[in-house]
This record gives C-alpha cells, structure tokens and sequence, in this order.
C-alpha cells in the first residue's frame, strides 16, 4: 500500500499539468477559503483485470470502468485525493483558511474495517493535507463514516475522539482539542489580520443525530451539544461576532428523499429553531455528506430568508450500482467579506472522471461561479431566495443548470422533472417539518 502511494504520488506530481486560473485577485475588502467533503479514501483501490476486485468499495460489484483516478462506482483512490490536494495547492489562490466537512475511510462492509484501521485512514487523510498545505488553517469536522462502527459515534471521550484530536492539534486551540475530546465537536475562533473582528467557527458533531446511530436514540441532548451551541451562539451574539457553522449531515430534507430528514426530525426541528433564533450571528453553514451540490435557505416564521446553507459535492465519486446518478469529483473555493464574514461568491471546481482516466491526467476545471451563473448580486439569504423563486418556475432552464450542478456535471442528459423537481425546491427552501410538508403537498395539488 505504501509503495503504491509513493508511486502514485511520484506519477501525479509528474503527470498534473499547471492549473487552470482561478477566480481574479481579489478586492483587498474579500477573503477567501477553500471546502472539501467526503474524500472517502479506498486502499484497496488498484487496476486488475478482474473488474470485482478493482475496489472493496464496489462490494463486489463489476468496476465500471476504473482508471487511475477512479472510478463512478468505487471510493477514491489515493491518487485522486492527491490531485485534488495538488490542483488546489498550485491554483495559487490566496486564502485564509479550509473547512474539512468529514468522512475518511471508505463505504465497505463493517467487517473490513475496525477501530485501528479508521483511525489510521483519519491520520493518513490529516497528515496529507498538512503536507500541501503546512501553513495553512485548516477546520476539519467529523463524517459518520469516521468512527468504527460507521455512524455509532458516541456522546463521551472515545478511542476515536482522542486519536482525531491528537491528529488536529497543529490546526485547533487546547479548549478546541479538550471540547472534541469529549463530543466530537468544538469552537475556535479564526484571527484574522485583514479583519476589524474574528470569526468563529462552530463544527458541528451532526453525527450524534443521524438516523443511524443507534447510540443516541432517546437522548434529548446528545452530549449536550445542544446547551453548548445555545450558550456559543448567545455569548457571540453578545460580543457581535459573526459565525460559520461547520458540520458533515446537514440539517434540512434530503432534496432526493421526499419526506425524509438528513437527521432525525426531533433534532432538525431543534436546530431550526436554534439557527433561526441566532440566525444574526450566523453569516454562514457548510457541510457534506450528500456527496452532490446543493444549497438550502433558511427562512424564518415568516418566510423571511434569514441563513445560506452550502452542501459541498464529494471527492468520491462512488455510487451504488442502483443508483442512475453519482457525482464527479469536486472541490470549492468560497469568497466572503472581510468586514462582515457575509458570503460573496462560491467557485465550483470538479474533475470530469471520465476524460481523467481516459487521458492518464488530472485536469481540473471550473465547472462554475455561482452568482453569474444564476444572476444573483451575492451569497446572501435574500439573493439566494431570489434564486429559488427563478428555479421554481415552471420549465426552468435555470433548474436545469442546478441539476447538472447538483450532480457535478456528471450526465447532463439526466433529467429531474415533476417529483423530483418537488422534492429539490421543497428542500431547498423549507428546513422545518411544517413549512416543507406544506410544500410537498401544495406541488402534489398543482400536479
């Protein structure tokens, strides 16, 4: 494994061609930071003429064409999460910090993996980015899948707990690092010189409320993260701070499930009435997990935009061999103002896989640059809700180009019409139980 790593590592830095520019300079008045999501490392990954044994994460499913960068129904080879690293390191983009929104190890079964190899992988994963990125800030949040048994993370210091923030210290505060150790989540705030004020990051262990995990069914305040963002956000509140939310689930309604919470209901309804209480302080949230690219916009009780939710699309491109839809790989860069911390712009930059593996290179391209490509002023609640209104209509082809975007380009010729058109505007817009069903029954009617 380790020499098939240097070996790929040796052949990406030969073979990756300079990349391609980014966004202009910016405005001395606008910062900038990058995201990456669900990196999902497979190391079993390698090229063999017996298409069920290229990838672990393929379940024995037959590879569907698997190239040294990859392939749609297998986890990342080490030499994909390289060159993604590599192409945002030689963009040269000047930038403030990273968020890290989760998930390391691979999708294979339980069996194959354990307590040591998970923690290995988190540390592998770590370690590379601090590697590219050596004097860069980097806040990194826990996936579902980076704990042994997947999605089981628990509400008290763990094996895990202590390993991760052994591997984060370089980049977190000791009252960050001791908060982690007992919950998985934690606050630091982000110095910045450029800025009159700093801003505080909050990563979120939204684990602790995914459906899955059996370790927190009946617990009204898992780790009593509930209590400790009221009483962050009330103190930031107080001091005038301003505050990204960092998390790998995200709140919401799954834009592919039609009635169905990232997390479990109980605890959505609680954080929408958190975000919303302190949704002034709040100038921005971010995670993953979905593995496609979508935002969501946060209304209050009168259906006043009042927050701008961003899911960052996956490194992996893996899909189950069910699924019509999977993503290339994608990373972005975010553009925010350095007087308020309110969001600018977002630069969505992917891998188109199929054209990577069939010419042996990495080039990674723009896919593209969210206010110009839907006419909006900024990131702000109120210019996102402005958006939605443009992509609700009937027959948008703006709604087209979300779609494709939603799944990185991956298959333009793929279509969300009727209901699933429904489920995406719905989920976009209403984060609450009441408002969404409303939604879903209101476009059921016009049907």
């Amino acid at each position: 494994m380790e020499l098939r790593v240097a070996l790929g590592l040796a052949l990406l830095c030969s073979a990756l061609e300079a990349a391609p520019a980014g966004p202009q300079r910016p405005r001395s008045a606008v910062g900038q930071f990058w995201h990456v999501s669900d990196l999902h490392l497979d190391p079993t990954y390698h090229i063999t003429p017996d298409r069920t044994k290229v990838c672990s994460s393929s379940k024995g499913v037959n590879a569907s064409n698997p190239g040294p960068f990859g392939d749609f129904l297998c986890d990342s080879p080490y030499q994909l999460i390289l060159s993604a690293f590599a192409f945002m390191n030689d963009s040269k983009e000047q930038v403030s910090f990273m968020i890290w929104t989760g998930d390391s190890p691979p999708h294979v079964p339980i069996k194959e993996l354990s307590t040591k190899l998970v923690i290995s992988i988190i540390g592998n994963l770590s370690s590379t980015i601090r590697n590219f990125f050596p004097d860069l800030q980097v806040f990194p949040a826990l996936g579902n899948h980076d704990y042994w048994p997947q999605d089981q993370l628990p509400v008290t210091t763990s094996e895990v707990y202590n390993a991760v923030a052994d591997f984060w210290k370089p980049w977190l505060s000791d009252e960050a690092i001791s908060t982690f150790r007992k919950g998985g989540f934690y606050t630091q705030l982000f110095e910045s010189s450029n800025s009159h004020q700093p801003l505080r990051i909050i990563s979120l262990n939204t684990n602790l409320y995914y459906s899955p995990n059996k370790v927190t069914v009946n617990i009204t305040d898992p780790a009593n993260q509930f209590a400790w963002l009221e009483e962050i956000l009330e103190t930031s509140s107080q001091k005038q701070e301003k505050v990204y939310i960092i998390g790998h689930v995200p709140v919401g309604y799954l834009p592919y499930a039609r009635n169905t919470t990232a997390i479990r209901e109980y605890y959505n309804e609680r954080l929408v009435k958190i975000f919303r209480k302190y949704s002034s302080v709040i100038a921005g949230q971010f995670f993953g997990h979905t593995h496609r690219d979508s935002i969501m916009v946060l209304l209050d009780e009168e259906e006043k935009p009042v927050n701008s939710l961003f899911v960052a699309p996956a490194v992996t491109p893996v899909k189950s061999v069910l699924q019509t839809e999977s993503n290339n790989p994608g990373v972005r860069l975010y553009q925010y103002d350095l007087f308020d911390y309110s969001l600018l712009d977002l630069w969505q930059f992917y891998l188109d896989l199929r054209d990577a593996n069939k010419k042996n290179e990495s080039n990674w391209k723009l896919e593209y640059i969210l206010t110009k490509t839907y006419g909006i002023e900024d990131l702000k609640p109120e210019s996102l809700y402005e958006m939605v209104k443009q992509l609700s209509m009937p027959h948008s082809t703006l709604f087209e180009q979300y779609y494709s975007n939603y799944i990185v380009s991956y298959n333009k010729t793929i279509l969300c019409e009727e209901g699933c058109k429904t489920c995406q505007i719905c989920a976009i817009q209403y984060l609450d139980s009441s408002s969404y069903t409303d939604c879903i029954n209101q476009e059921a009617m016009w049907r």
